[in-house]
């Protein structure tokens, strides 16, 4: 696994322009499930996590996770953290432990949530959006 290192002002401008909505994974996925006559919310603060994408209808939850705030493959990239770690990996592991409580809101409120990674909406979005349609009862005859 490459990891690329930065030097301070250089991690800092980047991290400055993280957004927190409409984000390029985000659009990408919504797009693509536009395109399948897939209609959503954005954004829905109705429900615990305000998911990215909601699939009012069959009350689907979707996150579009970053693979570096959401901790993906945890275990191993904590290790090549080398600036201020007493800062981000507890910052990361509230990330991880948030998710897993929003979820267990969503399921309890009837909600399916559904999580993708980062780097799987970049390399395999038609598998993303393949996983999504399993979920839809109505469609599942249609395609």
């Amino acid at each position: 696994m490459k990891f690329n290192f930065h030097t301070t002002a250089e991690r800092s401008r980047m991290m400055s322009r993280i957004k927190g909505k409409d984000t390029k994974i985000e659009i990408k996925l919504r797009t693509a499930l536009w395109h399948q006559g897939i209609r959503y919310r954005k954004n829905y603060h109705t429900v615990p996590g305000s998911p990215d994408i909601a699939l009012t209808k069959y009350r689907i939850a979707i996150f579009c996770d970053s693979d570096f705030w959401h901790g993906y493959d945890w275990s191993v990239r904590k290790n090549h953290i080398h600036s201020n770690r007493a800062y981000w990996i507890p910052k990361i592991e509230r990330n991880i432990e948030r998710d897993k409580e929003v979820d267990d809101q969503l399921i309890q409120l009837g909600w399916m949530p559904l999580h993708f990674w980062e780097h799987r909406i970049n390399k395999d979005l038609a598998g993303c959006i393949e996983d999504i349609l399993s979920y839809l009862p109505t469609l599942n005859n249609e395609h």
